[in-house]
């Protein structure tokens, strides 16, 4: 393993039924009066958690600004938005209230909020931090990003096109409450455990591909994540599935696993750009890319993935290279049996060869890819799955 320093910011609350007695004691200690309400379409309302939320917040005599409406794959003219309404209602604490596009958005404008340059020029142009924040809480709706236990957001920028991420704020608590998974389509629901397991992929895909305790911890996180996302799929009002998947999600992002680790990540750096010209479904987008780009990785990281074969997918095969291909077979067999696409075509993207185009020759290369993709790859592995 690598040497690493770990600290962790974030309080959870975490577990079936926890949501309304953790807020009411969060409430209590936060500095100032105002509070914004962050959200998206409009189900925290439909579904009165919103009501629930607000009568917390004036219980404990705050008064609320709401900042609703940030879509999946949020934009920076989002955030901006956002940021403006903060500073013109002086608001002191930040409630995010939703799943990781909610977060992501809301971690960004809390530093905006607080910052009199143009973020994005910022961190791209100056490659500066901010280290001033809007204090800002999460309510996780829907599992799957944990994106609750970071301080990195994925914005996309229209103007430039492109899907990238940012640093932001930490959450100083987040309430992980199962019973609000239920208020989410079952669709979305899958979508973000795969999200889950595709980050699990990516730490477990990074240098060093030795054994080691993080990668064992990793294979067991996995090894859950595919059952419960089974059980759930099996049976919607399984609750202790819906806490698994929920806990899991934190797992996969509040640096446990990344622990001496140098991340992949590649295929979250495809489906950004993919998403950045097409707005498609993050976790889905990753259920199509991920065999392909395996595929394409076998040759350079064959034990890694033999491993990852018999100690996730129950592979008996003893020849290195086959049982890799195994395992991506079985992996690939998976997000058919989860209903996930495997095709672009799948998810209405078709004709999508200037798109394809676009996405290699944009997309950020990483550095703990088994391998450096060359961009006429990326664009090759992308067309298989047309």
């Amino acid at each position: 393993m690598n040497a690493f320093d770990y600290s962790y910011p974030v309080r959870i609350h975490f577990g079936a039924g926890c949501a309304d007695k953790a807020l009411a004691d969060e409430f209590a200690n936060i500095d100032g009066k105002t509070v914004m309400i962050a959200y998206g379409g409009g189900s925290v309302k439909r579904t009165g958690l919103f009501d629930r939320i607000a009568k917390l917040l004036k219980d404990a005599g705050k008064t609320i600004v709401e900042f609703g409406g940030i879509m999946p794959n949020p934009t920076y003219a989002k955030v901006q938005e956002g940021a403006e309404l903060a500073r013109q209602n002086n608001v002191d604490f930040i409630l995010a209230v939703g799943g990781g596009s909610v977060i992501d958005c809301c971690k960004i404008v809390s530093a905006q909020a607080r910052l009199d340059k143009d973020i994005w020029d910022y961190e791209y142009k100056e490659g500066k931090h901010p280290t001033e924040f809007v204090p800002m809480g999460a309510v996780v709706t829907v599992s799957g990003t944990g994106a609750e236990n970071n301080n990195g957001a994925v914005i996309t920028n229209e103007e430039l096109q492109e899907k990238a991420p940012l640093g932001g704020s930490f959450a100083q608590f987040a309430v992980l409450d199962p019973e609000i998974t239920r208020t989410v389509p079952m669709p979305q629901v899958i979508s973000g455990a795969f999200d889950t397991l595709s980050h699990c992929m990516e730490t477990y895909m990074g240098a060093p591909r030795t054994v080691n305790v993080s990668d064992e911890m990793n294979e067991a996180v996995q090894r859950n994540v595919i059952r419960n996302m089974r059980a759930l799929s099996a049976n919607p009002d399984d609750m202790n599935a819906r806490s698994e998947l929920m806990w899991d999600s934190a797992m996969a992002e509040n640096g446990i696993l990344k622990l001496g680790k140098q991340t992949d990540f590649q295929a979250h750096m495809i489906e950004h750009q993919l998403g950045a010209y097409t707005d498609c479904n993050h976790g889905r987008g990753l259920a199509v890319i991920h065999p392909s780009l395996y595929r394409h990785l076998v040759d350079d990281a064959t034990p890694q993935l033999a491993r990852l074969a018999r100690e996730v997918w129950d592979v008996k095969e003893t020849d290195d290279r086959k049982a890799a291909l195994a395992g991506i077979d079985a992996l690939e067999s998976f997000i058919k049996d989860m209903g996930l696409p495997t095709r672009f075509s799948q998810m209405g993207i078709t004709d999508a060869d200037e798109i394809f185009h676009k996405v290699a020759d944009t997309c950020i290369l990483t550095g703990g890819c088994a391998r450096k993709l060359p961009r006429e790859e990326i664009y090759q592995l992308l067309h298989e799955v047309a």
